[in-house]
């Protein structure tokens, strides 16, 4: 006869897994001699084994005491279930793996590879890494709400990023991060901003300058992220409302006064 601990040596595992199993109902507890000690027979030693590979090879310990007195064709069924679901697991798992991979990525990790490969041109233009951020926040959302008009967005981008007047915009934004709402220079720097714009809109269109249909709720969403991220945007649309322009993520030209419809 074997005391507990003999008997969890000769079964690989703890006396702290016997007891659980006991706690389990897997494994009878014997009753007690007259020594006060459970002794356990060469039975209780299969039995633990049995229990002990079962667990090991991923089986619910739920599931273990089912298998454990099953037939030949149940217990073949109940473990091809059981594969299926570790083999579920182990796809969902390769599937975390892989996020926790692209963590590491930056940009690419709650972006598309069209917006990333946008975000880098930016960078290699020289933009301003705190302008990249701006446009990144700004596509975070975007790409969650629209994914399928990614495309669209992108390839809309790459035209206007190949105009070198753009690229300077964006340059002229980067100045802007450095600038107080009271310094004279973002008045210099709204004028440029204002003169590229109406200069883009008469060549090409009023459209052209509008970033892209965004629905309006969506396009004041972007706005805040801009504005948190770039406090001198803020008052950058200021300025540029005195120029005949309004709008950040969507850009649009002011009605001359005298040309509105009142009510």
């Amino acid at each position: 006869m074997l005391t507990i601990g003999e008997l969890a040596a000769y079964a690989g595992v703890t006396v702290r897994a016997v007891r659980h199993y006991h706690a389990k109902g897997l494994l009878p507890e014997p009753e007690r001699d007259h020594s006060g000690y459970r002794r356990y027979d060469a039975t209780a030693v299969v039995e633990l084994i049995k229990i002990r590979t079962l667990a090991d090879a991923g089986v619910p310990l739920g599931r273990v005491r089912e298998l454990l007195h099953a037939g030949e064709d149940e217990f073949a069924t109940a473990v091809a279930d059981i594969d299926r679901r570790l083999q579920a697991e182990i796809r969902e798992r390769q599937r975390h793996r892989e996020r926790i991979a692209r963590l590491t990525a930056g940009d690419s990790l709650v972006l598309p590879p069209e917006v990333v490969a946008f975000l880098d041109q930016l960078r290699a233009l020289g933009v301003d890494e705190r302008i990249v951020q701006v446009e990144r926040d700004g596509w975070i959302p975007l790409a969650a709400h629209s994914p399928e008009r990614i495309p669209e967005w992108t390839a809309r981008k790459r035209r206007q990023i190949a105009d070198r007047r753009l690229v300077d915009f964006y340059l002229t934004l980067g100045q802007a991060l450095d600038r107080t709402d009271d310094d004279p220079q973002l008045v210099a720097l709204a004028d440029k901003m204002a003169a590229y714009i109406s200069e883009v809109a008469d060549e090409r269109g009023e459209d052209y300058v509008d970033d892209a249909d965004i629905e309006p709720p969506i396009a004041k969403l972007l706005d805040s992220l801009a504005f948190a991220t770039a406090p001198p945007a803020r008052r950058l649309i200021e300025l540029l409302r005195m120029r005949g322009w309004t709008g950040w993520t969507k850009v649009e030209r002011l009605d001359p006064p005298g040309n509105g419809t009142g009510g």
